[in-house]
Formats: C-alpha cells, structure tokens, sequence
C-alpha cells in the first residue's frame, strides 16, 4: 500500500526507511526536500540516490493536493475548497487571515463532521473520516505556496472536531512544530472542541503549549444540548470539571468561544450566568458573532447586543473580546463552501 510519506513524523519516517534497507539519515535529507525546499516529486530530491528515489516513488506518495475552488475577500481573507488526493472525491476546506501578528490559517481535521452542532454548515453533510496528519499538514504547505507567504498560527477550528481525531491531530501538531518540518511553536496553535470531555484530560496530562478554546455558547444544559448535541454526552458540569483540571494541571489560560445568536443566548441573563460559570477560572471569552447559514435556525445578534454582552463580562472581572470578522463576503464559516460544492 502506498502511504503519504507526510504522515511521519522525522522518527517514524527513519524506521520506515530502515525497512526498505536505507540508512535512517536519509530521513533527515527527505525533510528537508519536503518542507524547506518544498518539492512536490521525488525525482526532485537530486542529493539521493536514483535508487532510493525509486524505492520511495514504489512505498510513498508525497501528498500534494489540489485547488478546486479560491474565494478572496474585501478584507484579504482567503478560502480554498482542496481535493485531497485520496481518490474518493473527498474536499476540505481551509482558511487565510491575516492579522497585525502575521498570517494564520484555519485547518479542517476531518472529512465531515459527527458533532451535529446546529449552527454549523458541516452539519448535515456526511461524515468521511478524520484527516491523516499529513492532509492536516499539506494544507498549510500549499497554502503558503499558493499565497507565497509564510504561516506563523495555526488554529483547528475548519471543518471536524478536532479532538474525535486525536492521534491524527496530535502527529501532525508534531510534525508542524519540528524545527525540521514547518517549525511553528505549539504556542502559536489553537485547538478547538465542542467539548469532548476525556481528550481534554488527555490534553491537560500531555500539558501542550498549544492554546485550547472550547466552544460554550450557552451556561444552560437544555440550550446548549439543543444548540450542541455532544452536550448531551457531556453535559457543562462533566466539561467545566474538566477544563478546571486543564487550568491546574498546565496553568494556560482556557478560551471560551461564545457564539451570540439572536434572541437566545445574547441578553444580560445569559452574560450574568457566564460570569457566574467562569468566576474564578484562568480564562478568556471569545464573543463571536455567529454566521448565519442557508436554513439555519440562529441568526446573528446585533452589534448593540454584543458590545453590551463584553463590556457586562468585562465589568464583571471576565476579560472578554469580540472576534473580529473575516471573510463573511466570501462564506468563510467552516463547511459552507464544500457544502456549495457538493449541493452544485
């Protein structure tokens, strides 16, 4: 079976070498073709031998993908619907923004999506599969090709959930991170959840530097559960347990994303019951004015509500800031233009 030779990490890939009868410095080399020098063939390695190239030509790939479809920005947001290769037709989508700190892309994790999240355009869409760490990687690779810039954040917050594909998710944090690979520190990624209670005690024991975000959006079990159905599994009191044992365990700070939908979860009640929820905690709110979706039940609040919202958290003792918003001429909410592509 051919394997995406981007899959390994820079030890793994020196034992994959080893079997087929190379030297596990070899490894070290193909890196360097990989992701300093960013070739997309093996024939382009030119420092290893032609036998060697057709020994990886025979056992890898190299994992490029393609671009099915670019949408640009007033505000410089970039949105690529990818086809990644695998020949099943499968597409993902990705991310760029810039910011005053540099360029940050939004990677998917998954094919799809199982947490049924209702505001959501994954939702609804049939579930692939999770994404191996390679396909994670490769979006960032050819995003900075295609923009010719250099990437210095990551957040998991496309397509998926990050933390029902853990292993996969892990390996490719691994290979981003490696100062041989795309070497971007573990500080300058974002993991995102709905809050899959167990990875984030997995995450606290593993003590990352990575930022981890929940996705909150409601204090109350009964709006959240009918907002978020992995509430149901995982109910506020389990999560909030969890991310207190986070908090102690690695001393980083937690961010909230709090999407604010229209006459649900935008008044001074539901703001005094976050307060109350987060009293005490290491923590930050991330007040996101939340996307409206074709046949979607929320719509965005007003940008009174919002304001009002933060300035009542802040008050408070709770910092909390609004997301600014990217990319909302060309649909950059995560899942609507695959969604486009397979409702054409």
């Amino acid at each position: 079976m051919i394997k995406n030779i981007k899959n390994y990490s820079l030890d793994e890939l020196k034992e994959e070498l080893q079997k087929i009868g190379e030297k596990s410095y070899r490894a070290t080399q193909i890196y360097e073709w990989i992701y300093s020098k960013r070739v997309k063939s093996f024939d382009e390695m030119t420092n290893l031998s032609i036998d060697l190239r057709e020994k990886l030509k025979n056992n890898f790939s190299i994992g490029n993908f393609g671009i099915v479809k670019k949408l640009e920005s007033v505000d410089g947001t970039k949105k690529y619907l990818f086809d990644i290769n695998d020949g099943k037709g499968n597409l993902i989508e990705s991310v760029l923004m810039q910011y005053h700190h540099g360029f940050t892309v939004c990677v998917s994790s998954q094919i799809g999506c199982r947490m049924g999240c209702k505001f959501c355009a994954s939702t609804g869409i049939k579930f692939e599969r999770g994404l191996f760490p390679g396909e994670i990687v490769e979006q960032i690779l050819a995003i900075e090709e295609d923009a010719k810039i250099k990437i210095s954040n990551i957040v998991f917050m496309g397509i998926g959930e990050p933390l029902d594909n853990y292993d996969n998710v892990m390996k490719a944090i691994e290979i981003i991170n490696n100062p041989k690979a795309l070497n971007i520190g573990a500080r300058h990624i974002s993991l995102s959840t709905s809050g899959i209670v167990p990875r984030i005690y997995d995450l606290a024991d593993k003590n990352m530097q990575c930022t981890l975000s929940i996705s909150l959006h409601s204090t109350n079990n009964e709006k959240r559960s009918e907002m978020m159905p992995i509430n149901k599994v995982y109910p506020i009191e389990e999560l909030m347990k969890a991310c207190k044992y986070y908090i102690e365990k690695t001393n980083k700070r937690i961010s909230f994303e709090y999407a604010l939908a229209k006459s649900e979860n935008d008044n001074l009640k539901d703001a005094d019951e976050l307060v109350k929820l987060l009293k005490g905690m290491l923590a930050h709110v991330n007040l996101i004015p939340i996307n409206e979706i074709k046949d979607g039940k929320y719509t965005k609040s007003t940008n009174e509500n919002i304001i009002r919202f933060r300035d009542y958290l802040n008050e408070k003792g709770i910092v909390a800031t609004i997301r600014r918003e990217l990319g909302s001429d060309i649909e950059a909410a995560c899942g609507q233009l695959r969604k486009q592509n397979l409702e054409s």
